[in-house]
């Protein structure tokens, strides 16, 4: 799939073409070309209906994109803390202990309020769990967090993507069962409620979840036939569901405008590759600055530390 900005599948396209030429100025009268109109059985608002169905479905494509972009900015965004968040937190302590050193050896109260500054931001802070994302709970540090900072040998962070199966298990799931597909409040709500389930199941990976899922689906209640739809609540419905889609267009920008979703284009085929290179990146930084550290905590006359040299 496309990232944000471009969320979208073939399916969606063709949809939303489909839409545009069935709901043009005076798309509810059936040309006289027509082949539905050949038989004279035709019914006026035959083409905005047609319109509807075709707005439908591209919105439930659409959603799908979406949906997959959003756990996989998820995924990514969990994988980056657990494998990169311990090492900017020590290049922080570093940067910290830096500025303290300076400061000790100056005086200087300009050096000492920077140094003051770069201890505030390691200290402790409400809500900083949440930038560990698994990490951290109420008791501190889980033991792999420790281990990283320690330069222990750490666990890899466990990867949390849907396979190939479970994403065709959604599809199928999000096109039979979406809740954009009920006119009534009832079956809305009992298909808004299962959804959710499926969301939830598909964000974790959950791939015999989802085949439980389809199964249910498949034994239950089968959405009532609709009768013939009013052209005024078809021209309603269809501006409800391009409404739907602006706003599904914003949370699409905004994830890709996101940190994670930028750096998730920049290796969309391989985004271990990209926090390899990154922690590469941050292992280089932290070795820069424990040696700048052991330059400056050193006796100026390269005597012993403790300054009982000559």
């Amino acid at each position: 799939m496309a990232y944000a900005g471009r969320v979208t599948t073939p399916e969606a396209e063709q949809s939303q073409a489909e839409t545009a030429d069935a709901a043009a100025p005076g798309g509810a009268e059936v040309p006289a070309g027509d082949a539905s109109a050949q038989g004279g059985g035709a019914r006026p608002e035959e083409r905005l209906e047609k319109a509807v169905r075709a707005a439908e479905q591209a919105l439930i494509e659409y959603e799908i994109a979406v949906e997959t972009f959003r756990v996989e900015v998820d995924n990514f965004s969990r994988l980056h803390h657990q494998k990169l968040g311990p090492m900017y937190a020590r290049l922080d302590e570093l940067d910290a202990r830096i500025a303290e050193a300076v400061a000790a050896r100056t005086g200087d109260p300009e050096d000492i309020r920077k140094a003051d500054e770069a201890r505030a931001r390691v200290m402790p802070m409400p809500g900083v769990e949440e930038l560990f994302h698994g990490w951290m709970d109420d008791s501190g540090l889980f033991p792999e967090a420790v281990a990283m900072l320690t330069d222990q040998p750490v666990r890899p962070p466990q990867r949390v993507r849907p396979s190939d199966e479970a994403r065709k298990l959604y599809r199928e799931l999000a096109r039979k069962a979406h809740p954009d597909l009920a006119q009534e409040a009832g079956e809305r709500s009992r298909r808004e409620e299962f959804i959710t389930r499926v969301n939830a199941a598909y964000a974790r990976g959950d791939e015999a979840l989802l085949r439980e899922l389809a199964e249910e689906w498949a034994a239950g209640p089968k959405p009532a036939e609709q009768g013939p739809t009013p052209a005024e609540e078809l021209y309603a419905r269809l501006e409800w569901l391009s409404q739907r889609k602006e706003m599904l267009t914003l949370v699409a920008k905004e994830l890709e405008e996101s940190a994670i979703g930028a750096m998730l284009r920049l290796a969309p085929d391989d985004p271990d590759r990209l926090l390899d290179e990154i922690a590469e990146q941050l292992l280089a930084q932290v070795a820069e600055r424990e040696s700048e550290l052991a330059s400056l905590l050193a006796p100026a006359d390269g005597g012993p530390a403790d300054g009982t040299g000559a």
